[in-house]
């Protein structure tokens, strides 16, 4: 059985990675959706987003903020979107790619195969 996966990933001012990493999330095997989170990025990170969608309409989700609310905020706001939607693996990640998508796998089996509630990478 295909358990569902989501990646939340937090934005402020990402316009030159967030289609990098979204695509690199997407590539992978796992079949990831993605929840960005933008905080009102000035530099139309959000507007980006609202492009891939079109690619990747079941798999790509955005929730706007207005301001900069924070990066503890923006993780507590997808958690609740993803226990609200059903999800049960629930990743987080950076959009400037100091984390590595390709460590997800790893992060999964942890919990899907090795039997762990949580698993945390370090870079």
């Amino acid at each position: 059985m295909q358990h569902s996966k989501l990646v939340i990933i937090p934005t402020f001012n990402e316009k030159e990675n967030i289609e990098k990493i979204v695509r690199k999330v997407f590539s992978l095997a796992g079949g990831y959706h993605i929840l960005v989170i933008d905080d009102g990025s000035p530099d139309g990170t959000a507007g980006i987003v609202k492009t891939l969608q079109e690619a990747f309409p079941e798999r790509l989700f955005l929730l706007e903020r207005t301001g900069k609310q924070g990066l503890g905020t923006a993780y507590l706001t997808g958690f609740k979107w993803a226990l609200e939607h059903g999800y049960d693996y629930v990743f987080e990640m950076d959009a400037d790619f100091s984390h590595n998508p390709d460590d997800l796998e790893r992060l999964y089996d942890a919990c899907a195969q090795g039997g762990a509630d949580l698993a945390i990478g370090s870079r």
